[in-house]
């Protein structure tokens, strides 16, 4: 008998998002989107002439499978990490492994602590990026528990909020949705009690090239401090150079230990990334920062920008987005006259209400900054006027 062999209800929320927004465009809505979190546009020229020239190479290595490896662009992931770092490991201390993006390789974490064969216990953050949470609820043995992050605690949680039977720790920071950062004080913190008590940590830093705040860190940058502690963390050139999200091309770094459970289960399930777009993603990361640098600048002044508008209209900023190119709001109690009873029920009513398109994330509405907001910002003013947004 044919049907669906999946549980009813299993759309996530960008899932959800895309099927509104279509809808509403299909009704004749016009748009203001700020749901997507995708650079507009093409990736960085630096980036696709490199790219384009690899392509063309009579190298065999350039069109052939990469695995765990990268034998068309030598040595990628210590490379890629290094300049991301802007620093050299000492080779025993870290292993790396080039990785097609970040995505794809969030499921494959739990298989990598053993959840193949006994039960996990994995904590992730919420609200958070939807994906590694999506991720353990396909796999039968891992339990799974969030870690509440709101205003109150500055959207990084403390060693106490961390659930009792974690195992696997996947945090998120530079944090979506909210943008906040990790600092090295928050790492040591965290990565003392995760080494205490043996619990692997792996830090997705899709964002940290996007960090608008000097006191941004990585999970690398303090973790060889605690010689006992199993971690690993990720890297992508995803907003790196620009519009990389179709690239797919990133690296990890961790101790030798976590990372060699990683090449084996990766190494099983998938066949690497493509090597032209690795060639082209390093090209810019070593030879044009000017170029990262420039869309750094762009999306803080597209922050800068939203906030000012918003905060006119009444909406409470959850947090001051301090990297990447996301704004972060609580939800009102009233909008068009009505109670507001979610932030999903609000995000709907103000898509098909204005045709303002944004993200709920539990209680907080997350408005993102990858289009211009300067050219939409007349109608985005109309749009929020006209929500009369209240929090009486």
């Amino acid at each position: 008998m044919r049907r669906s062999r999946l549980p009813a209800g299993g759309a996530n929320v960008f899932q959800q998002i895309r099927q509104r927004r279509s809808e509403a465009e299909a009704a004749g809505i016009k748009l203001l989107d700020l749901s997507i979190g995708e650079p507009k546009g093409p990736a960085l020229m630096s980036a696709r002439q490199a790219a384009s020239a690899a392509v063309l190479s009579d190298a065999e290595a350039m069109h052939a499978y990469q695995y765990n490896e990268s034998a068309a662009v030598p040595d990628f992931a210590r490379r890629f990490i290094n300049a991301h770092l802007q620093r050299d490991f000492a080779d025993e201390d870290v292993d790396y492994l080039p990785i097609p993006g970040i995505k794809p390789i969030l499921g494959l974490l739990p298989l990598a602590c053993g959840c193949a064969g006994e039960e996990l216990g994995v904590a992730t953050t919420a609200p958070g990026y939807p994906i590694p949470a999506n991720w353990c609820a396909y796999h039968p043995n891992v339990t799974h528990q969030s870690i509440q992050l709101n205003s109150a605690n500055a959207f990084r949680f403390g060693p106490a909020d961390i659930p009792a039977g974690t195992e696997l720790l996947m945090t998120n920071y530079p944090h979506n949705p909210s943008g906040q950062i990790a600092n090295d004080a928050w790492f040591r913190e965290i990565c003392a009690y995760c080494a205490e008590n043996d619990i692997r940590l792996f830090n997705d830093a899709a964002y940290v090239a996007l960090s608008h705040d000097d006191e941004s860190a990585t999970l690398s940058s303090v973790a060889e401090e605690f010689p006992d502690l199993s971690w690993a963390e990720a890297f992508t050139a995803a907003k790196l150079i620009g519009n990389g999200t179709g690239w797919h091309v990133g690296a990890m770094v961790g101790s030798p230990d976590f990372i060699a459970d990683m090449k084996e289960v990766k190494g099983k399930t998938d066949a690497g990334f493509v090597a032209a777009m690795a060639a082209g993603v390093i090209a810019t990361l070593e030879e044009d920062q000017a170029g990262i640098d420039g869309f750094r600048a762009l999306y803080r002044e597209r922050l800068d920008q939203l906030m000012a508008l918003m905060g006119n209209a009444g909406m409470r900023l959850a947090i001051e987005p301090r990297a990447g190119f996301y704004t972060l709001w609580e939800t009102p109690t009233e909008a068009f006259g009505e109670p507001v009873n979610s932030a999903a029920e609000f995000n709907f009513s103000m898509i098909e209400r204005t045709g303002v398109v944004g993200v709920h994330f539990g209680n907080f509405l997350r408005y993102a900054v990858c289009a211009d907001v300067k050219s939409m910002y007349g109608d985005l003013e109309d749009a929020f006027r006209q929500a009369r947004i209240s929090y009486d």
